[in-house]
């Protein structure tokens, strides 16, 4: 019914950028907050930036001042611009959205992109 489908990730030098997008398609009524979480090799997953419809925007400590997340309604696309990019940014990043689908409220989650940084 929903997919969210991302695109943009790869290998990258630290101190390089690069830039995720994740596309949300189906009978999507409405979106409420959207975001993007990482999971490195033996680590748990954690949230790296969310923004919600209205462009509330809450960042993960260790990212603050080199990603930026923002969010096209109209596409129900959320993209995360990184910059600066360290050796521990390197993860799989998902991409997760908390929306309405007709009566139901529920998250969805993309299939993951790797992120790799050399050092």
């Amino acid at each position: 019914q929903v997919q969210l489908v991302e695109s943009g990730g790869g290998l990258v030098q630290a101190g390089g950028s690069l830039t995720l997008s994740c596309a949300a398609s189906g009978r999507i009524f409405s979106i409420n907050a959207m975001g993007w979480y990482r999971q490195a090799p033996g680590k748990q997953r954690e949230l790296v930036a969310s923004i919600t419809s209205r462009g509330r925007i809450n960042y993960a400590d260790s990212v603050k001042g080199r990603f930026t997340i923002s969010r096209d309604n109209a596409k129900n696309t959320v993209y995360l611009q990184m910059n600066s990019l360290k050796p521990e940014d390197t993860a799989v990043y998902y991409c997760n959205a908390d929306l309405w689908v007709s009566a139901s409220r529920a998250d969805y989650w993309g299939q993951g992109t790797q992120v790799t940084v050399s050092s």
